[in-house]
């Protein structure tokens, strides 16, 4: 075993495999950032970049973060301790730095007229409480973890996770990324804001009124479920995703049985396809996305209701200097057909549309 030294991760002689999954990164990175590093929140302490080089605003992600994202968020160049073995090849590579952050929110939530036999003025604190960690696992490695209490059960629990394996090709004499991602929430591993896991509204009060239903891709399957993607980004201009879901609540008996509900039948395909572009300083991209499953209404055996979900998103990005305008769309068809009963029709649809647009300005 080698001695183990303090060491810039991404500088070790001859450590190609690490280059070269860092080549696309550091390509954005010297176009887009601008702002010193700051040791901040993880990604940020791994990477040495401000958190402004990733996002606009939390969550939503520049070109860097999303390039981030796609490869693995394996880019490093954070000191690190480090060993290799006699031959050279790596035997360890521990951060100095624990990769965790937190993130606290509270509210005060008040409506016009109270519901009938509560009271007006809900105060939460904790609102949201979550721990983030995540980055390189290995070269070719990396995850996102989000751990998250729940103020109105007292409780713990896994919130978002994305865990990714990323490499690079060359396909059709051009540069494509290849990967596959293992996640708990359908669009949670795309790398754009106008899907809905990381789309507006990015929070809101756990006491405050919404909407009666939603149509599967929108939230309903999150950390309901556990799916593996493949996916992959063609000469920055196609990128193609397919995989499937299958039911992985948690916190019920296991194996399911009789008293689960909202169970789907084997497993759900998903897809996605985008094509960005960027010319000067605008980016855009236009893509669709969707999702199908036969769930069963209550336990594991039985006829099922069938929900197919079909959307179209864009997001748009526009770059003045430090300061950004940016416009993410997502407009989402849901077909739905009740076999199995729960609706008063046999066969209605649901549809959902949002365009959120924000100025970013700094001083």
């Amino acid at each position: 075993m080698g001695a183990a030294r303090a060491a810039l991760a991404d500088r070790g002689a001859g450590d190609r495999t690490k280059e070269n999954a860092a080549q696309a990164l550091r390509i954005y990175a010297a176009r887009y950032v601008l702002a010193s590093a700051r040791l901040t929140p993880t990604y940020a302490r791994q990477t040495g970049l401000a958190c402004s080089a990733c996002h606009t605003h939390f969550p939503e992600l520049t070109p860097t973060g999303r390039a981030f994202k796609l490869n693995g968020y394996v880019f490093r160049r954070s000191e690190s301790l480090e060993g290799k073995s006699p031959e050279g090849q790596q035997s360890l590579l521990l951060n100095l730095v624990a990769p965790v952050s937190l993130m606290f929110q509270t509210s005060y939530t008040s409506m016009k007229k109270a519901l009938p036999g509560t009271q007006n003025g809900t105060v939460l604190f904790p609102d949201q409480l979550s721990l983030f960690t995540g980055g390189e696992i290995t070269p070719h490695v990396g995850g996102f973890l989000q751990v998250t209490f729940d103020p109105q059960s007292g409780q713990l629990g896994v919130d978002n996770a994305d865990f990714r394996f990323a490499t690079h090709a060359n396909l059709l004499s051009k540069r494509a990324t290849l990967g596959l991602s293992l996640n708990n929430n359908p669009t949670v591993q795309d790398i754009w804001n106008s899907t809905p896991a990381w789309g507006f509204p990015y929070g809101s009060s756990a006491v405050a009124p919404t909407p009666g239903a939603a149509t599967l891709v929108d939230g309903t399957l999150g950390q309901q479920v556990a799916g593996l993607t493949g996916y992959t980004m063609w000469n920055d201009r196609v990128y193609g995703e397919f995989g499937a879901y299958r039911s992985a609540p948690l916190g019920i008996q296991r194996p399911l049985d009789s008293t689960a509900t909202g169970v789907i039948k084997g497993a759900a395909p998903y897809w996605r396809v985008a094509f960005p572009n960027v010319w000067g300083q605008n980016y855009l991209s236009v893509g669709t996305y969707g999702i199908a499953a036969s769930v069963f209404p209550a336990g594991v055996v039985g006829p099922t209701n069938r929900f197919t979900d079909l959307a179209v998103d864009l997001a748009y990005m526009h770059s003045f200097g430090s300061n950004s305008f940016t416009l993410d769309g997502t407009w989402i068809h849901e077909k739905q057909t009740w076999t199995a009963g729960g609706a008063a029709n046999p066969t209605n649809t649901l549809r959902t549309f949002r365009v959120p647009a924000a100025r970013r300005m700094t001083a």
